[in-house]
């Protein structure tokens, strides 16, 4: 069972104490008031059954996911049984908190009706309140959680909850859902398709109506993304209104308006309502929240006193007990637990406690930046299919890592990239981009994507039927006339990025709008296993062209202009060994991860028609494209023979 796959919660119970292993942990249900009237539902899990014999620190989760439901996000230890919430609960009881684990408004228990975030700001802040007036409740709340729980409490914190002693956010918490999560670079995440037919069964709607139930369990996901792009009344949700009109929304929502500027979904708009309290922000380089993870990080430790601390793994979302992301194995000291610390729930509690003051905060157990650098593995496969690409961890002081300078690397139409600038007066590579058949999706930052798409780091050289849109014969992905690949020589010495990724390219198109991505891939050279080499995939980003002025103000382009763009991508670390390539895929879609742009200028998401678009990227003297990234060393990193 994945983290996803909660089945719907039963009727609270009243509100009376009920005794759990063997009386050594106590639940109470709870009926939180909201300030509309509306019940939300939650468990209080104490040590005693009179909470209110002892006031403590209160750990505050709120999820839809269940309030008592196992989920795979909660994995504590690699190999061991999937901790229940009574487990998880008793860690924390035993350690001197009460823990308060709460379903969302319109899910689970709870009243009310269930959209996709949006609420979660006014709902977290007054669950707050409430807990803070509570007898067994000493003032402090410590907001936890993955994913969704994330995401609320960064949007509890902008409503500037008063008694928010510190958040715990992994793989979440929105800083900008325009630039992560809902979109990126005006493009729509089509996860939030996937999410939305993933949990519409165990919505209270399908919970009451067997019929429905059955019908959203039969959805043919991968029929329906073929059909693409959906209608009002012509959805696999038309049955589910609440679900349709929410999605639908979010899709028709294209320029950074009033919609995204809500605080539930827009913390950095509203850094200086969050509390000056410590946060801790755990991500990973195939999750979605790249952006929003650092960027909290980053805004929270510059405008607060209180300590931020960041770590990046090199997991899939939620995955931090697991050694490998997708096809690719990054060895035994990639987990979290056995490496910094025994355990996921011991993290969190050390943490806690030194959050709160229970343990002298510093040391060299909590550097302000903990983040893996992938590779330095041999590049074979390993007992379960696997390509080894090792890695270690490492400490900084900062993000990007202090040692660590950007280098631009610039375009030839010859396929290479290299830190000298172009001289030609006019160079450029143009191909042709038909949004019926776009570049599909391999990997990459992505979640709850199933059965259209999965996250994760796999051999761009080696689509499979796995790949969704994938056609026989299945030939490397820069075969596609439509992808322009770029790539360094053999490198001579081993090479550190760690940092942002963005590439700023000069271009122009026969349409008044159409679609660039960029890929940034690391190339094994051949061995034995992988004979044709091993293109992994590090990090992609994605810029629709009519925000080319602003994310407000979309106008059309002037088929034949030249114009420059910036496509960023999420930050990543990797180390590029020896004889190995930096390769950067440039291309037109990546599908079905984003929406696919129609190259009419027409609203993707209401769009009947596609248009063919030429699509040039300029790599001349006068527009020099490039890759920018932060090389540890800097330009000197990338010398070649060639070059010395």
């Amino acid at each position: 069972m994945t983290s996803y796959d909660a089945p719907p919660e039963t009727a609270a119970r009243p509100d009376r104490p009920e005794a759990l292993q063997d009386g050594t942990l106590w639940r109470r249900t709870l009926r939180v008031p909201m300030r509309d009237g509306v019940g939300l539902a939650a468990d209080l899990y104490s040590a005693s059954p009179v909470p209110e014999s002892t006031a403590l620190p209160v750990l505050l989760e709120r999820t839809p996911y269940g309030r008592r439901a196992q989920r795979g996000s909660d994995q504590d230890r690699a190999g061991a049984p999937l901790p229940r919430p009574e487990d998880i609960a008793r860690h924390f009881t035993d350690a001197g908190y009460h823990v308060v684990r709460q379903d969302c408004r319109g899910r689970g228990d709870s009243g009310g009706t269930f959209v996709k975030y949006l609420g979660e700001g006014p709902d977290g802040a007054d669950t707050i309140a409430w807990l803070r007036e509570q007898p067994w409740c000493d003032g402090r709340i410590v907001m936890t959680g993955v994913s969704y729980s994330a995401h609320c409490q960064a949007a509890a914190a902008a409503e500037g909850a008063e008694g928010l002693a510190a958040m715990f956010q992994d793989s979440g918490g929105f800083s900008s859902a325009y630039d992560a999560g809902l979109r990126m670079g005006g493009a729509f995440e089509l996860k939030q398709v996937t999410w939305a037919l993933r949990h519409a069964p165990h919505s209270p709607e399908a919970a009451a109506d067997p019929v429905l139930s059955e019908a959203l369990l039969r959805v043919d996901v991968r029929g329906w993304f073929a059909a693409l792009p959906w209608r009002p009344g012509c959805t696999p949700l038309r049955h589910l209104p609440a679900y349709e009109n929410y999605l639908l929304e979010q899709w028709r929502q294209d320029t950074f308006g009033d919609y995204y500027r809500t605080p539930a979904i827009y913390g950095r708009g509203f850094y200086d309502r969050f509390p000056d309290a410590p946060s801790l922000h755990l991500g990973s380089w195939y999750d979605p929240y790249v952006r929003s993870t650092i960027e909290n990080f980053t805004a929270l430790r510059k405008l607060k006193s209180a300590p931020s601390y960041l770590v990046m793994g090199p997991w899939t979302h939620g995955h931090r007990c697991e050694t490998h992301s997708g096809d690719v194995d990054f060895g035994p000291r990639a987990t979290l637990d056995g490496n910094l610390a025994p355990s996921y729930l011991e993290f969190r509690r050390r943490w806690f406690d030194r959050a709160l003051g229970r343990e002298a905060a510093g040391g060299d157990d909590y550097p302000a930046v903990r983040y893996f650098l992938m590779g330095g593995g041999d590049g074979r496969r390993d007992a379960a299919g696997r390509m080894r690409h090792g890695g270690t961890w490492r400490t900084d002081t900062d993000w990007p890592p202090a040692s660590t300078s950007p280098v631009n690397l610039y375009f030839s139409t010859t396929g290479g990239l290299s830190t000298t600038p172009p001289t030609a007066p006019a160079a450029s590579v143009t191909y042709d981009f038909d949004p019926r058949h776009p570049v599909p999706t391999m990997g990459g930052q992505v979640t709850s994507g199933e059965p259209v798409m999965t996250g994760g780091a796999y051999d761009q050289n080696a689509p499979d039927a796995r790949v969704y849109g994938a056609r026989e014969p299945y030939l490397p992905l820069d075969s596609r006339p439509d992808v322009i690949s770029l790539t360094t020589p053999p490198l001579e010495r081993d090479v550190v990025l760690a940092g942002p990724v963005s590439a700023r390219l000069h271009i122009s198109t026969s349409a008044p709008d159409t679609d660039f991505t960029i890929k940034l891939i690391d190339v094994h050279p051949p061995n034995a296993d992988y004979p044709h080499g091993f293109a992994m995939n590090l990090t992609d980003g994605i810029v629709r062209c009519r925000f080319h002025r602003s994310w407000e103000h979309p106008e059309p382009l002037t088929p034949g202009k030249v114009y420059e763009i910036e496509v960023t991508a999420p930050d990543t670390a990797n180390l590029f060994a020896t004889g190995h390539r930096i390769r950067l895929d440039i291309s037109s879609s990546n599908f079905p991860r984003f929406d696919v742009n129609t190259n009419t200028g027409e609203p993707e998401a209401t769009a009947r028609r596609t248009a063919t678009a030429t699509n040039t990227v300029h790599m001349d003297a006068e527009r020099p494209s490039h890759l920018k990234v932060w090389l540890q060393g800097g330009t000197t990193a990338l010398r070649h023979r060639a070059e010395a």
